[in-house]
């Protein structure tokens, strides 16, 4: 006789990373196999790298390489849980928060997970902006096409191209 254990719903969390100061690469890199050695929420799929024009900030910044990382979440995520861990991936590749969307080595939001909504000071998802720029919806459409269909592609702004695989 066997016994079947039910399996617990899994949520869908997408994160979206982005740096444009240093070794951009090696910080990406970095803050996904953190992602994946921490084990809270394992790592089911990382989108290609895009490199993109900053959005906002200072003139002069470098472009930016972006990607989005889907995360499995239980059944009751912890959305702050999941900034906290956004925040200790910045920290460890040395953020710094002096100039609003200025240059940096590394950028986590949080912007999807699947039926949370939230808005608070601190937090907001899904993300404010998230469909309307198309560094994040051009990896997310590798991942999740239900939530970024290619018109919702078309429709945001700037422009990305992909330029590898970490």
């Amino acid at each position: 006789m066997s016994v079947t254990r039910p399996v617990p719903p899994r949520l869908r969390a997408f994160l979206g990373l982005g740096s444009n100061l240093g070794d951009r690469w090696a910080h990406l890199r970095r803050a996904v196999d953190q992602l994946r050695a921490g084990g809270r929420a394992p790592v089911v799929a990382v989108s290609r790298v895009y490199e993109s024009s900053p959005v906002g900030g200072p003139e002069d910044q470098s472009h930016f390489l972006n990607l989005v990382v889907e995360l499995a979440l239980g059944p009751e995520p912890d959305p702050h849980l999941l900034l906290r861990e956004c925040h200790r991936l910045e920290a460890a590749a040395g953020r710094v928060r002096n100039v609003r969307w200025g240059p940096r080595t590394l950028d986590v939001d949080v912007l999807w997970i699947d039926g949370v909504v939230l808005d608070e000071p601190e937090l907001t998802v899904p993300h404010p902006r998230w469909r309307e720029r198309r560094f994040v919806m051009a990896p997310l459409a590798e991942l999740a096409p239900d939530l970024a269909d290619p018109r919702a592609v078309a429709a945001a702004r700037g422009e990305v191209e992909p330029v590898g695989t970490l």
